[in-house]
């Protein structure tokens, strides 16, 4: 695998290195796999298809000089500062879900080489466990006890030809800030949102003897076996790339107001809002939100298909196609309709929202 070095040093903006990734996709003409590590000053990351001002806490990030985007693949948001590693692997393998686990399995590989108890979770976290004594060496007793903590999450997304996954390596971090982009600023729920986040993450740091570019010069050396340095007209070519992630429309998006909002929680898949324009029980308008991860063309093989149906469940089987999991992953289409449909009636199930027009 290649890894794909920088000319100098400079912390760029997070957007810079989500354009980085789409030139290497797109323009680097290279048959191997490519990698590479950045980081960031403070910033959150919000999901493709996340709404910012329900997962945001912007006012927090204002106060505190944290910045904020989008980014193209879906998922939840993340917070990323100088203290963990952010992870870019591009392929021209095209099917997202061999390619993502492919990934992920190489990297809890390359953990286990550090002698780290690193493994997989269901959907796109890697979780380690295990505690350390002041020798370093791990406590039997307590790995043998001790919970699975998350010590990275990652997102991917598919452009013609590419497969491109990205992901934190949390090492450290500030964990008000961590808490406090994502939730309310008020004190004690911060300090009560740390205390619970902090029981259910790791932080590499506890785990292994290397200092973080220490770690990061292993992970080069294990995962990467040639290196191609871009140059200073590459930069110049990722930054004309960049302005679309710098754009308000692409930040915050088009989210016009709907008349209904279905949400709920599938296994495997994730948070999903259905945002809905109904007139006379046909569905006019139609979005669709949340952390969920797209392998497919979400408006094209979705969305259009349920514009103008009537909103039953008969209706919207027939308007579905069979396989929803080439569209969003591991979503069943029995699922989906059952998210619309299930108690359709704002008086029935306090789990619709109503918004006025």
């Amino acid at each position: 695998m290649v890894y794909i070095a920088l000319p100098d040093e400079e912390t760029r903006r997070l957007s810079f290195y989500l354009a980085m990734e789409e030139y290497v996709a797109r323009r680097l003409n290279t048959d191997d796999d490519c990698f590479f590590m950045w980081q960031v000053r403070p910033t959150v990351i919000f999901g493709r298809n996340q709404l910012i001002e329900a997962e945001v806490n912007l006012e927090f990030c204002r106060r505190n000089g944290i910045e904020t985007y989008r980014r193209k693949s879906g998922g939840g948001c993340v917070y990323a500062d100088m203290s963990n590693i952010m992870f870019s692997y591009i392929t021209r393998d095209e099917e997202v879900n061999f390619t993502f686990n492919r990934y992920i399995n190489m990297v809890v590989l390359m953990l286990c080489k550090l002698g780290v108890e690193a493994s997989s979770s269901g959907r796109n976290d890697i979780l380690i466990r295990g505690t350390r004594n002041e020798e370093g060496e791990a406590r039997k007793e307590e790995r043998e006890t001790s919970e699975w903590r998350k010590v990275s999450g990652n997102a991917f997304y598919h452009i013609p030809g590419h497969s491109i996954v990205h992901g934190t390596m949390l090492y450290d971090t500030c964990m008000e800030n961590m808490v406090g982009a994502i939730t309310p600023s008020d004190a004690k729920l911060v300090s009560k949102g740390v205390k619970s986040v902090r029981q259910h993450i790791a932080l590499l740091k506890d785990h292994i003897d290397l200092s973080i570019d220490e770690f990061k010069a292993f992970v080069r050396r294990n995962l990467c076996d040639r290196e191609v340095m871009l140059t200073v007209d590459d930069i110049a070519e990722i930054e004309e790339i960049e302005r679309e992630y710098l754009s308000d429309e692409f930040i915050y998006g088009n989210n016009p107001r709907y008349s209904l909002v279905r949400k709920g929680r599938i296994e495997g898949v994730g948070e999903l809002e259905v945002r809905m324009e109904v007139k006379n029980r046909v569905i006019k308008a139609v979005n669709l939100v949340g952390d969920f991860f797209l392998v497919g063309d979400l408006d094209a093989q979705l969305l259009k298909r349920l514009k103008g149906v009537e909103l039953t469940r008969e209706s919207l089987e027939k308007a579905l196609p069979e396989r929803l999991d080439d569209v969003v992953r591991n979503l069943k289409r029995s699922d989906f309709v059952e998210l619309i449909i299930d108690n359709y009636f704002p008086s029935v199930s306090d789990r619709w929202l109503i918004i006025d027009n």
